[in-house]
């Protein structure tokens, strides 16, 4: 006979899984920053593909925990909500790195570094959000990093607008201007999925407050 200690204990669990994934998200960018500095390394790009298969073998098991246990801390949906939106952001990233290899000949004098740069502070807001979500009696702080979440999301955009403006000056050469806004693109949609999630731990937040 299970304790009501033993049960919630399992509820608490995710916790766990869930700072699990979003340190993985954290990594998959931090990876990703290194392939950057050193493309010709394959081994980066090896290891951001094993960073998103932890990622997704973190979600099946939060399914799988999600079946099997019966009181959680958190409501169901809300679990899956946060789990499906973490494992986007890895996901991305892989896509991003792997149009970067394909891309290589066309980014001679590319630099990435800002876009970089606003991933990475994202990714960390975000994992200091997930963590935030064992004891979110600090509403307060929780909104904070949501706004900062938000304010780095606003600074990529503008950052793309002006990046496409140089790209829109004529100086490129049509297959070059194109991969490189696939690029930047890509980059910019990790960014708004550090951005959904953290819209979803705001939305737990408020939920459970």
């Amino acid at each position: 006979m299970f304790s009501l200690q033993q049960i919630f204990g399992k509820g608490d669990r995710f916790y766990g899984l869930l700072e699990a994934a979003a340190q993985e998200a954290d990594e998959s960018v931090r990876l990703v920053i290194r392939f950057l500095q050193s493309p010709r390394s394959a081994g980066h790009l090896d290891d951001l593909v094993l960073a998103r298969r932890k990622e997704k073998r973190i979600a099946e098991q939060i399914s799988e925990e999600l079946v099997k246990t019966f009181v959680t801390g958190l409501d169901r949906e809300d679990i899956e909500a946060l789990s499906l939106a973490l494992y986007k952001i890895p996901k991305t990233v892989e896509k991003f790195a792997e149009r970067l290899v394909l891309a290589a000949p066309h980014l001679e004098g590319v630099d990435f570094a800002r876009q970089a740069e606003m991933m990475e502070k994202a990714t960390d807001v975000v994992r200091t959000m997930v963590h935030q979500l064992r004891d979110i009696r600090h509403l307060e702080r929780i909104k904070e990093l949501n706004d900062k979440l938000h304010y780095v999301e606003g600074e990529a955009d503008k950052l793309m607008m002006e990046l496409l403006r140089d790209l829109y000056s004529g100086r490129f050469e049509a297959i070059r201007a194109m991969v490189i806004r696939d690029l930047y693109e890509l980059m910019e949609k990790v960014i708004d999925r550090c951005r959904d999630a953290g819209n979803v731990v705001m939305h737990i937040v408020l939920k459970n407050s």
